[in-house]
């Protein structure tokens, strides 16, 4: 039991593949892109889902083993140093455009994989060493806000009209990408500003989180400019994009098309596993910190990443995150599935 941790080292791959995607040239630089968006989608597609629980005497067990959470702090410095390693190379003479653009998508996965999704696992923590651990992970992908708004408004609101980061049912991922990225900052700053309120502080401050979060932002691309250049600034600044439209390509799977029913006092059931799509695709769930667990997430959502649980009643997604995340890019594709799915589960409850 104490080395079945060690099974979520195996995402670590990509920080070997990445760093040696930003000192080649030519299809190694792909490597790390080929292995997310063809090998492990082919993968899933025909690997049959996982959908078994572990006992109670085995979470006892797993939940006492400190060697989890170790893996993800050992992702804080591992990812600062694959940015240093891209953004020390991007400025190469000879680099091809081919190798730069592959450079910037290896580092967006990065951003997307491990900034953002690793850490929103520790954004979830009650120790404050695990949430600065989160904030910093944020700030590579300059996604820092995101800590507030998920936690305490996502969360909160998740499948209702509330929630910016729910798709609605028939909604295109490009148009969700505008509503949820204005959205959720403008709700963070909202969020903020009214707790600073409520505690008798003036909303514009610095002791409003979200503005100290956009002058450490501001730091960092300020510092990366007079260190590195304007080049390597600017394609940072798109392999952070990157990251965040990976992150609200996931919004989108997660909960498209899923809507709590309002109570009779107005307000909306408590969020149910039926109010997330779920994956048990084993390699997805193994690269992303099982994230695609996501229906245990939002009913228990201080329930540590390796207890993650199935649940029956929750809407089951066909393959893993990797493989919907590129159907979702297809409008027309991804209506014919999930639509279809949507209104099958709705029969069925």
């Amino acid at each position: 039991m104490k080395f079945k941790a060690l099974k979520y080292l195996v995402p670590f791959v990509l920080f070997a593949g990445a760093i040696c995607s930003f000192q080649a040239n030519g299809m190694l630089v792909w490597l790390p892109l080929i292995l997310v968006w063809i090998v492990i989608p082919l993968l899933e597609f025909f690997l049959k889902a996982d959908a078994e629980n572990m006992s109670a005497a085995e979470e006892e067990l797993v939940s006492a083993d400190k060697t989890y959470d170790f893996i993800l702090y050992l992702i804080v410095p591992l990812q600062y140093i694959s940015l240093y390693f891209f953004i020390s190379n991007i400025g190469e003479n000879n680099l091809s455009t081919v190798d730069l653009v592959g450079r910037i998508g290896v580092m967006g996965v990065l951003c997307g994989s491990f900034g953002i999704n690793v850490g929103h696992e520790l954004g979830h923590r009650i120790n404050k060493t695990e949430q600065t651990f989160a904030k910093i992970l944020l700030l590579s992908s300059l996604y820092m806000h995101f800590f507030i708004e998920h936690n305490k408004g996502h969360h909160k609101n998740v499948a209702t009209p509330d929630d910016p980061s729910s798709a609605r049912f028939g909604e295109p991922v490009y148009l969700f990408y505008f509503r949820t990225i204005c959205m959720t900052y403008l709700s963070a700053w909202h969020i903020a500003s009214s707790e600073l309120v409520k505690k008798g502080k003036r909303s514009i401050s610095f002791s409003n989180p979200m503005l100290q979060f956009q002058l450490i932002q501001l730091a960092l691309v300020c510092s990366l400019f007079f260190l590195f250049g304007i080049k390597a600034t600017i394609c940072f600044l798109i392999a952070a994009l990157i990251g965040i439209l990976l992150l609200e390509t996931v919004n989108y799977i997660e909960h498209y098309g899923l809507q709590r029913k309002k109570t009779t006092e107005g307000n909306y059931e408590r969020a149910m596993p039926q109010h997330s799509w779920n994956s048990n695709h084993v390699i997805g769930r193994l690269f992303l910190f099982e994230l695609s667990r996501h229906s245990d997430h939002h009913y228990i959502a201080s329930r540590k990443y390796q207890l993650l649980r199935h649940h029956d009643n929750s809407p089951q997604m066909p393959t893993g995150y990797p493989g919907m995340i590129i159907v979702a890019l297809f409008p027309p594709i991804w209506f014919w599935i999930m639509n279809r799915k949507i209104k099958t589960f709705e029969k069925g409850n």
